[in-house]
């Protein structure tokens, strides 16, 4: 059983002389983290600043004349700066989507949960929400007195102030997560009147709402009991990956003592038992009964430890980043890097190369125009004046390039076949789709009863070394 079951209370309640309720749920507790300062406290605050930066600012970048990242439902493309992505590339997607996997899968294994301690959105909110409540209530011990104390004006205030803030921080996320699939400058100037869609309405409120709540009120809970990685990284943790751990050879028996006492004059190791590591921990746990589930990486209670030591004139480390070999002295941490070549870790970053370099090549080599042919089944086949068949199709050319390209048009397979459209050339400007309706002629001595295989050739006239053949039929009498 773990050390985090272990904690977990059990209450039993007694029914009547026969029977018993017991409880095996942890009852809720606010947690007040405590500020902290240093070196991965800087890391966190850089990450914050980073991510929101790069999620609130890129809906605002232009790119020829539109929105640099923009997902346009509507319209069915995607545009990625320079990139045009349409439904036919959602293959990319999915090479997206298990690059995505695998990496975190190769990051885990090296070194743990430190992407939920510094860049998950979760992570990231709680902070924001955190700075904000630091902010407008106080410290740690003002934020518990102020809940402590009853009612009045000064706390209404406050809280008022907070929830405003709040809420104020978590409809600007909403805001922007619609201007992704809106043009966002388009929302801005919609905002005096809120002529806003009912679709855009409803992502605006529930993305939102969900910040306010996930980030302001359940903040640890969603990390210890919603989120599923923190269920099934276990899987992927091995005996060399980085962990924050608490050395407990070096620190215990743990006790208090004055500063600049000798430690081991007094029978006890280097912790002072000043459980400050436990009050800046956001999700509230105690680093010192070894490892759990809920830790999520963050390192404040590093932070809080090194300020400790710097104090009692201890060397730093107590808590640090490590691995549980190093941590037994099974090697010395210096040799932490050399395990990166251990299996687990070369198998997940070579399927990560693969499936990314797959992905990089066929976009390198993607032809930039689509097309599709579609028969005119109204009319399948009709006789031409000079007694040739003819059958009627609409060729869709999809200019995936942000440039205008024209085209051509032709068609093999049947001796003497020919092409007649409306225009000899067929202009398809920057990311549109044209539809063309073309006329294929065929000589009835070739053209038999059935169906004959044939070809569109459709040949860019910008560059005439790209062309795409489309296989479809010809239907003879």
């Amino acid at each position: 059983m773990s050390e985090s079951l272990k904690k977990i209370p059990i209450k039993v309640q007694n029914v009547d002389k026969d029977s018993a309720t017991i409880s095996l749920y942890e009852t809720q507790k606010k947690l007040y983290p405590r500020s902290v300062k240093g070196l991965f406290n800087n890391f966190r605050i850089l990450f914050v600043i980073g991510t929101q930066l790069l999620y609130l600012g890129l809906p605002w970048l232009q790119w020829n004349g539109r929105q640099a990242v923009f997902f346009d439902l509507i319209n069915r493309k995607f545009y990625l700066f320079g990139l045009t992505v349409w439904p036919q590339d959602f293959v990319y997607l999915a090479a997206l989507l298990m690059c995505c996997a695998f990496a975190l899968f190769t990051w885990t294994t090296i070194a743990g949960r430190l992407w939920c301690g510094y860049s998950c959105p979760q992570t990231v909110y709680t902070e924001i929400m955190l700075w904000i409540e630091q902010w407008v209530e106080g410290d740690r011990n003002k934020r518990m007195k102020l809940d402590a104390a009853p009612m009045s004006l000064h706390k209404l205030r406050l809280k008022s102030t907070k929830h405003f803030l709040m809420l104020a921080f978590s409809l600007w996320t909403g805001f922007t997560l619609v201007g992704y699939f809106t043009p966002i400058r388009s929302l801005v100037a919609a905002l005096p009147t809120f002529g806003y869609g009912p679709w855009e309405t409803f992502w605006m409120f529930f993305y939102g709402g969900f910040t306010y709540l996930f980030a302001g009120f359940m903040r640890e809970q969603v990390c210890k009991y919603m989120c599923p990685y923190a269920r099934f990284q276990s899987v992927m943790f091995d005996a060399d990956t980085l962990i924050i751990s608490y050395d407990e050879a070096r620190g215990e028996p743990r006790g208090a003592r004055k500063k600049g006492a000798d430690p081991k004059e007094q029978g006890l190791g280097d912790c002072i038992n000043c459980s400050i590591c436990v009050q800046v921990c956001p999700v509230g746990i105690d680093i010192r009964n070894g490892l759990q589930y809920e830790c999520i990486g963050c390192a404040a209670c590093i932070d809080a430890c090194d300020d400790v030591m710097d104090k009692m004139g201890y060397p730093r480390g107590l808590i640090r980043y490590t691995t549980e070999n190093a941590l037994e002295g099974k090697y010395s941490e210096k040799a932490i890097a050399s395990r990166l070549k251990r299996p687990r870790v070369v198998l997940y970053s070579l399927v990560l190369l693969i499936v990314f370099c797959a992905a990089v090549t066929s976009l390198a080599l993607r032809k930039p125009f689509k097309v599709d042919i579609i028969r005119d089944r109204a009319s399948l086949v009709r006789e031409t004046e000079d007694g040739w068949l003819e059958n009627s199709y609409i060729i869709k050319i999809i200019n995936t390039t942000e440039q205008n390209q024209r085209f051509a048009i032709t068609a093999n397979g049947l001796p003497g076949i020919k092409v007649k459209a409306e225009q000899p050339e067929t202009l398809v400007r920057a990311t549109e789709t044209e539809s063309i309706t073309v006329q294929v002629q065929a000589d009835p001595q070739y053209a038999t009863k059935g169906s004959h295989e044939i070809h569109f050739v459709i040949q860019s006239l910008n560059n005439p070394a790209l062309r795409v053949e489309e296989k479809s039929s010809f239907i003879g009498e």
